[in-house]
């Protein structure tokens, strides 16, 4: 066995297998699904495998890890500590210790992933599927209702059952079915009793889950009914689809509920970050994920949108988000993250300076975007191809663009001039001042210009007034007793 592996972004654990008694608990199994896991791995010969858990289940993954290793022959290596949020796969971290594949446990995102083979194990959730069905149909009496079928992903091993009860009775519901990474070679889904292929005129993928709907309809049409508690992916899936009826039913409750979450409340809120992303000057791009597919095109994309609306950028990759990270970097003005769909959400009310999505800084940034109803928080449906793209406008290379309005927060007008390369002109660029080699070098630089501005700026630098003398060795110890100050406070009779 190896030796404890950690990096400053995520820790990676390998234990040596010492447990002498054996782990075949019938629950343990169902939730692990432990004998589907050595399958996976034996079947692929694969012989480094990195076990990715959520921090609720890490108390287990020695366990389970034992049972693979006893299973399968092949090292074990569990992922702590992972760099963003548990939903998404580490495969930086997997790929640190050279693993052939990942089994991420519990609760997932769906983010596609290219690097390394995947398998997910959702585990089972316990749900009473008769009652689940009694809920729908309280909630649902007229039979020809239009309703799509979602769920968490560890309810999904119930649909089957769910969809018996529910296909003869309601001719009009639609059951959703996960397409995963390391399933998607089978392109057949099961929907309305009927078989159909993935790339059917009316398939709808959203979030690792596929469906179809009828001819000549959209989502706008149907209802949704929600199996899972309330959490990140249902909000994700409300605030996508803001114009649907949402109703959810809670296995852990048995109780089933028409959704009341004041969705246009949550889009104002998110309207007003876009006003004051428009209004930004300074953005920083945080990046949210290292695993989600294409996460360097919408990086690059977004740094060419917001020099082509005439604002300055920055990236900043420092692992997991919280407010004092953000709140060191008082010039950005706005933040632009990029994550999974689930994680893209932020809750930025208690940040210095808001967090946006990638959708919301194309509306801020890009004229020819308009905010139709449609919300989108997967990163990758704006990309070109992608069903929510539009293409920056071309400049005319011979002439400056200016676009004139009012700004929402501050009342001010808000003149943005960008020619072919996206500089922006405005009348401060081409006022004169004062040649001052130091200042006008520095004020290229919108940090540098930031700091020029703030009242306080540190210790006075005095460039060109302080004699240059050699290095001197210093005090040691701590500001509240440094080591000279002990020895002449010891010496020092103390007064009583």
């Amino acid at each position: 066995m190896t030796d404890a592996f950690s990096s400053s972004s995520e820790a990676v654990l390998h234990r040596s297998v010492t447990s002498t008694h054996s782990f075949h608990p019938s629950g343990d199994l169902l939730l692990y699904q432990t004998l589907e896991t050595c399958r996976f791995i034996t079947s692929n010969q694969f012989k480094k495998v990195a076990l990715q858990f959520p921090d609720e289940l890490l108390p287990d993954a020695v366990r389970v890890s034992a049972e693979i290793e006893n299973e399968t022959k092949a090292k074990t290596y569990i992922l702590g500590d992972t760099s963003y949020g548990s939903c998404c796969v580490d495969e930086v971290a997997a790929e640190h210790v050279g693993a052939d594949c990942i089994v991420h446990y519990g609760s997932s995102c769906l983010s596609p992933c290219r690097r390394l083979p995947l398998l997910y194990v959702f585990g089972k959730r316990p749900i009473d599927v008769h009652q689940c069905a009694a809920s729908f149909k309280e909630l649902y009496p007229n039979l020809q209702s239009h309703i799509i079928v979602l769920f968490d992903v560890t309810y999904s091993h119930a649909i089957d059952d769910l969809r018996t009860l529910l296909c003869d009775i309601y001719p009009n519901v639609v059951v959703s079915r996960l397409k995963t990474d390391h399933s998607c070679a089978a392109e057949r889904i099961q929907d309305n009793c009927v078989d159909l292929q993935s790339h059917d005129d009316g398939v709808i993928f959203k979030f690792g889950r596929q469906f179809r709907i009828k001819e000549g309809q959209t989502v706008n049409d149907y209802s949704i009914f929600y199996i899972g508690q309330e959490g990140l992916t249902l909000t994700n899936f409300m605030m996508s689809w803001n114009n649907c009826v949402f109703s959810s039913f809670n296995p852990e409750t048995s109780t089933g509920r028409v959704e009341s979450v004041q969705i246009n409340k949550a889009l104002m809120k998110r309207y007003y970050a876009i006003e004051r992303a428009k209004d930004a000057s300074v953005v920083g791009i945080l990046v949210g994920t290292l695993g989600v597919a294409n996460y360097l095109t919408i990086i690059e994309q977004l740094k060419d949108t917001i020099h082509r609306a005439g604002k300055k950028s920055y990236m900043f990759a420092m692992g997991k988000i919280n407010v004092p990270k953000l709140a060191n970097f008082l010039e950005i003005d706005i933040y632009v993250l990029v994550a999974c769909p689930e994680n893209s959400l932020l809750d930025s009310s208690e940040f210095y300076r808001p967090v946006v999505t990638p959708f919301e800084m194309e509306l801020a940034c890009n004229k020819h975007r308009e905010w139709t109803g449609e919300y989108v928080t997967d990163f990758r449906d704006l990309l070109p191809g992608g069903s929510s793209h539009v293409g920056f406008p071309e400049p005319n290379q011979s002439a400056t663009e200016e676009a004139t309005d009012v700004s929402l927060i501050t009342g001010a007008l808000r003149t943005c001039s960008t020619n072919s390369s996206g500089m922006r002109y405005n009348s401060e660029s081409s006022s004169l001042v004062l040649r001052n080699q130091t200042l006008t070098v520095a004020n290229i630089n919108a940090a540098a210009s930031f700091l020029a501005g703030r009242s306080w700026q540190g210790l006075e630098p005095k460039l060109g007034q302080t004699p240059v003398v050699k290095a001197v060795k210093g005090q040691r110890g701590i500001a509240i007793a440094y080591e000279e100050e002990g020895n002449e406070d010891a010496s020092t009779p103390q007064k009583s």
